[in-house]
């Protein structure tokens, strides 16, 4: 009988493309949930520009139809993100994000539920739920999907923010 401590086998020059994705997903969630959107949003565009290819494709039950190509896609990140940090920087909106893995058997493909809890100056809270379909090459996302939108309590309005309106010092006119 051989022994066989000296065998190398070469699946370990060759990761496993399930292992990869899954490892890539985990590295992706974490990153955006420990995002700080309080303090900026080009933290979160800066994760998408590291996960995301070049020929992304993105789409939710709620667009017409897919968004091709990175810019298109970072855009649609983008409009969704000001806002957000606007509310919580000014409007003094508490935000966090959670994420839970939807386990799967498929190689290179992730599902994940996702939860945005906002809390509005006056204790309003308003809860945003959705999941992401994601298809992976090696360790960058060609297509990710949104869908099972759901929105719990009533959306935050005005009242629900901390506006410092500034008014003008006594004795001077306001402005028109």
């Amino acid at each position: 009988m051989g022994d066989q401590r000296g065998f190398i086998s070469a699946d370990q020059f060759h990761p496993d493309p399930y292992t990869q994705s899954r490892n890539a997903e985990r590295t992706l969630n974490t990153a955006i949930v420990h995002a700080d959107i309080t303090q900026s949003y080009e933290e979160y565009l800066e994760i998408f520009d590291a996960f995301y290819a070049d020929d992304v494709e993105g789409s939710s039950e709620t667009t017409e139809g897919p968004i091709r190509a990175k810019a298109g896609v970072r855009a649609l990140v983008f409009g969704f993100l000001v806002p957000l940090h606007a509310m919580a920087e000014v409007g003094g909106v508490s935000i966090s994000v959670r994420q839970t893995p939807i386990p799967g058997d498929v190689v290179d493909e992730t599902h994940s539920a996702w939860r945005l809890e906002l809390v509005g100056a006056t204790g309003k809270v308003c809860t945003v739920s959705w999941r992401t379909f994601r298809k992976w090459n090696e360790s960058r996302v060609v297509l990710e999907h949104h869908y099972d939108h759901q929105q719990s309590d009533e959306p935050l309005c005005d009242g629900d923010l901390r506006l410092n309106v500034l008014e003008p010092p006594t004795g001077f006119p306001k402005s028109s």
